[in-house]
């Protein structure tokens, strides 16, 4: 008689996901790509109109401000969207999440265009109700997309991120250092809507100044490291390798971070 094995434990019950649920998330997702592709396009065809109009390029009035908006907003847009193909996330949530993404990314890109093409400052600018209406527009999106995005951040925290070897960490960390961008961007927003109201409209639009290196710097970490685990995943490099480069990269970014953070401290 033979010995009789013991059963293998039975694999857990995975709920599929529905064709149409899926359809739907990918429709999203390339609506997200082509949507952060146009606001790229956007600022690069502004920075045509400022070689063709001239003016300054700083200040609170000047083409800078669509070039760059639309180009960082844009490229988020866009590297959001891929990178959180690797959370633990229904499709339909993340689906809703970078639908609403996209969505605030417009609203904040278009507003700022608009008021460049009307030669006005695009935040802080309560001097019309037009202007008031627009710059209060702009603050409430840039309080959406805090909430969005760091919604994101704690998904990616709660469950671990899939992918190659060492996704998951430049996913996490990318987004432990965009919650730093999004901070500073809050700080900005406060400080200057303070001083506004106060009556101190110059010192407003400067106050931003101090913070801007910060916010930039750390904005894009989300995708420059996932970026980096992913180049690193084509090499046939050993594991261990790739993620001692990896965590050189976590480290240079996070010195630069730090850095910007100390710049800023000191020029407040």
């Amino acid at each position: 008689m033979e010995p009789t094995l013991p059963h293998a434990p039975a694999a857990p019950d995975r709920t599929p996901v529905p064709r149409a649920v899926d359809a739907d998330a990918r429709r999203v997702e390339r609506l997200c790509h082509a949507t952060g592709l146009l606001l790229v396009l956007s600022g690069l065809a502004h920075l045509v109109v400022f070689a063709v109009d001239g003016g300054p390029w700083d200040g609170p009035v000047s083409w800078r401000k669509p070039v760059t908006f639309g180009v960082s907003f844009g490229v988020t847009l866009i590297a959001v969207t891929w990178v959180t193909s690797y959370l633990r996330v229904g499709p339909r949530p993340r689906a809703l999440l970078l639908a609403l993404f996209a969505a605030d990314c417009v609203l904040e890109v278009g507003g700022i265009t608009l008021q460049a093409w009307r030669g006005v400052p695009s935040h802080l600018d309560m001097e019309t109700p037009f202007d008031t209406a627009v710059s209060m527009t702009l603050a409430v999106g840039g309080g959406v997309l805090v909430v969005l995005l760091t919604v994101l951040a704690i998904a990616s925290f709660r469950h671990r991120p899939s992918g190659p070897a060492g996704m998951d960490l430049a996913v996490r960390s990318g987004f432990a250092i965009l919650l730093v961008a999004l901070a500073s961007g809050a700080a900005m927003i406060a400080r200057g809507v303070v001083l506004t109201r106060t009556g101190h409209q110059e010192a407003a639009y400067h106050s931003t100044a101090p913070l801007k290196p910060l916010h930039g710097v750390s904005l894009h970490a989300v995708l420059v490291l996932p970026a980096l685990a992913w180049l690193l995943s084509l090499t046939s490099w050993s594991e261990p390798l790739r993620r001692r480069i990896l965590y050189a990269a976590i480290g240079a970014y996070v010195a630069a971070v730090l850095g910007a953070a100390l710049w800023a401290a000191l020029a407040f």
